[in-house]
């Protein structure tokens, strides 16, 4: 050990060994926090954008909508047929023989009360929006929606019946929130 006027220093190997301990330390801890803040940025990175969370659902007041009338709603930049099916179309969705459909679904597994049909208004086939929301648009020969582009029919269940489409009209996630109001999405 050498000493000098004012200060003491320590040149023995353990002296030294124990700086550099600690130096090895202090940085692995900076660097494991560094490597910490890093994942937690890319994690974060990966989760919705604000925009996008806000048009990951759209409520739907269904007062307006008189037996027999549909609408049409955005979800996620795609429209979505609300139609107020009449008794009859409800009788005729049901009566379907399910076994002998191209993509057997019957009618009370793709709605949650049979007066509400709620689809995905994209076809199947090329992704064309089919017609028959309106009361003057040709409905197909099933009388739900008729893709004029190819020639898809769908009946009232919103089921593919004829034409190149291979599935059903796509039944998006909803609930309904009160007796006149559905949240889709």
């Amino acid at each position: 050990m050498e000493k000098t006027a004012s200060t003491t220093v320590d040149h023995s190997p353990e002296a030294g060994q124990t700086r550099r301990d600690f130096l090895y330390l202090a940085a692995s801890a900076v660097g494991a926090v560094g490597a910490a803040g890093l994942g937690w940025a890319l994690v974060d990175s990966m989760n919705p954008a604000a925009d996008t969370l806000a048009l990951s659902s759209t409520d739907v007041d269904l007062a307006p909508i008189a037996v027999g009338q549909a609408i049409t709603v955005t979800w996620r930049g795609k429209p979505v047929f609300v139609r107020r099916r009449t008794p009859a179309e409800i009788e005729e969705a049901a009566k379907v023989n399910v076994a002998e459909l191209r993509d057997p679904e019957a009618d009370n597994k793709r709605v949650q009360k049979p007066e509400w049909l709620i689809v995905v208004g994209v076809c199947t086939h090329l992704g064309c929006i089919p017609l028959g929301q309106k009361t003057t648009e040709p409905r197909g020969d099933f009388g739900g929606y008729f893709c004029p582009c190819h020639g898809s029919h769908y009946d009232t269940a919103a089921r593919i019946r004829k034409g190149p489409a291979p599935k059903n009209l796509e039944v998006p996630t909803y609930k309904f929130v009160s007796d006149t109001k559905v949240s889709v999405g």
